[in-house]
């Protein structure tokens, strides 16, 4: 009987530990130039693609009403709060602690850049990368309890 509850307390903590090495879960975004935080982004996981959006604005210089004036596709002139930012990345086959093939939006300057997502530090940051040619820019992004 001990042996059973440890197995499944070993059990759980192993499947707790996966969960927080996922991608899904609410993260403060730090610009990787200033080192200010920028917004609460959460991601979220449906049919193994996952996507992201802003959850919360916290820089004080950007408006809460903010829009994405320079974005080119649907999300022209839509509010940046609310905004879906990451799209369509998946667990990469050959790596599976990175998620990448999809893109994110930069409101900033409306900018897409192709997204590679990698949880690092026990799933507490996030390496998010964003690529345009064999040129890219990472942030670290924190976990948020």
């Amino acid at each position: 009987m001990k042996k059973t509850a440890i197995a499944s307390l070993l059990g759980l903590a192993a499947v707790s530990a996966f969960a927080q090495m996922s991608p899904a879960g609410l993260w403060k975004t730090i610009d990787d130039d200033s080192k200010k935080e920028k917004s609460l982004v959460r991601i979220t996981e449906s049919n193994g693609l996952f996507s992201g959006r802003i959850e919360k604005l916290l820089d004080p210089d950007t408006k809460p009403d903010t829009v994405c004036e320079k974005c080119t596709d649907e999300r022209k002139d839509k509010p940046v709060l609310g905004m879906t930012i990451l799209r369509n990345l998946k667990q990469n086959a050959d790596d599976k602690a990175v998620y990448d093939g999809g893109d994110i939006t930069d409101p900033n300057n409306g900018k897409v850049y192709r997204a590679r997502l990698k949880p690092v530090d026990g799933g507490k940051k996030l390496e998010m990368r964003g690529y345009i040619g064999p040129f890219y820019r990472t942030q670290v992004w924190h976990r948020v309890e």
